[in-house]
């Protein structure tokens, strides 16, 4: 751990002074040696850092759907080239410069976090060894050797022994039902976060092996929380709770306001701006405008939950626009762009569906195309007809029932004699 501690003591002196800076605040208000002051300048602290990364998480959202959405891809690569590593790693590279993917950016966050954790670790670390570090003299070790959260002091770990837990003024017994709490809380919010991204917010109509690894990870990450947790002084404890508990909330924000397209997240964020939309007949907000903007311009490609949007829109009498706008009208533009026609603010003309006719109109359309009387007046009929004689018995027919052999599905050609028909 020292070797670890020299790594990070290029920011342990400004951990230590903000830790400080916080403290004089809260301990006007609840006193310098109390928990509570102690406690609440550690949550500060990692509001702080949380706050100062919020650019690094919204890159960390782009850069996880981004993945999401190039795993089709990567897997063709991998089956084309799964006996050619060298050509199949080019590949992926050069997707991944074509699309300005980084992989490395979905863990931003937990990189740049990083040093801050390791820095508060050894200023406890510290405190619990009465050793003076960074902007805590010998009076602020003091204070901070009395501050106890719920009976366990800040500095004091679940796997301490009875005399190094006496020494803190604390008892063992504190101490490990302290700690085993916060380890639980841990890793409980840690696994919630992971849950709550891999059943609400991933796209479920493509299975790729990101998926599994995320599913995977769900599991995994509790448990180390859990093994590395019982190391853990209580104050490094104070921080990685609150830390879990801000991205969860996070992490619920983005959910319900940005969801990635094709999830369970989507389709009940379109839900309800279809309600609000079609109560009001227009959208909110530039971001609302920004997401119709986004279905509209994705034509003949959206989703399921998408076309039941722009569906819903059209049978309430409205109109989704180009711009993300909504207005009345019978057609959408949205409709317009899906058949593969120009998207404008107009409505869209309705197909004109050809009469039915009846069958003596079909038989007097087929007569005039022939060029033949559809009928015959007795004015009309010759004056010299007269009825055809009859024919001889046994070879009588109706004038109107014979048919060319072509007709009469016979074969061309000479046709086989018939035997004479015994008497």
């Amino acid at each position: 751990m020292d070797t670890i501690a020299s790594l990070f003591s290029f920011i342990t002196t400004p951990v230590s002074w903000v830790i400080v800076q916080f403290h004089s605040v809260y301990g006007a208000i609840f006193g310098p040696d109390t928990g509570w002051a102690w406690g609440l300048s550690i949550v500060s602290l990692v509001i702080l850092i949380r706050i100062c990364l919020i650019p690094l998480f919204v890159k960390q959202i782009k850069a996880t759907r981004a993945m999401q959405t190039l795993q089709p891809e990567m897997k063709k690569i991998q089956e084309r080239y799964k006996n050619d590593r060298q050509r199949q790693s080019e590949e992926m590279m050069k997707l991944y410069k074509e699309t300005g993917t980084n992989p490395l950016s979905s863990c931003l966050p937990i990189l740049a976090q990083s040093p801050f954790f390791f820095a508060l670790y050894h200023v406890l670390n510290s405190i619990a060894s009465n050793d003076t570090i960074g902007v805590i003299n010998e009076r602020l070790l003091e204070s901070a050797q009395k501050a106890h959260i719920f009976g366990a002091p800040l500095a004091a770990k679940f796997t301490d022994s009875s005399e190094k837990v006496e020494a803190l003024n604390s008892s063992l017994t504190d101490v490990r039902v302290v700690t085993a709490i916060m380890i639980v809380l841990m890793s409980l919010s840690q696994f919630y976060t992971q849950r709550q991204l891999m059943t609400k917010n991933v796209d479920t109509s493509v299975k790729t092996p990101f998926m599994q690894q995320q599913k995977m990870l769900m599991y995994v990450f509790p448990v180390i929380f859990a093994v590395f947790g019982i190391n853990f002084p209580v104050g490094v404890l104070v921080y990685w709770l609150t830390t879990n508990v801000w991205t969860m909330g996070q992490q619920m924000y983005v959910i319900h306001n940005n969801p990635t397209p094709g999830s369970k997240a989507q389709a009940a964020y379109l839900e309800r701006l279809s309600k609000h939309v079609t109560r009001h007949g227009k959208t909110r907000n530039r971001r609302e405008r920004a997401i119709v903007k986004a279905i509209v311009a994705k034509g003949r490609d959206r989703n399921e939950y998408e076309r039941k949007f722009i569906n819903g829109l059209h049978k309430a009498g409205l109109a989704a626009q180009a711009d993300g706008a909504v207005i009345k009208g019978e057609g959408t533009a949205a409709a317009q762009a899906e058949d593969g026609v120009p998207a404008t603010t107009g409505a869209v003309p309705k197909r004109q569906q050809p009469k039915r006719q009846s069958k003596s109109q079909r038989q007097s359309g087929t007569a005039k195309a022939a060029g033949e009387p559809t009928s015959l007046t007795k004015s009309d009929e010759p004056q010299d007809a007269k009825p055809a004689p009859a024919a001889q018995k046994g070879n009588a027919k109706p004038a109107g029932s014979t048919r060319s052999k072509a007709q009469s599905g016979q074969r061309k050609g000479p046709q086989r004699p018939k035997s004479p028909s015994k008497k």
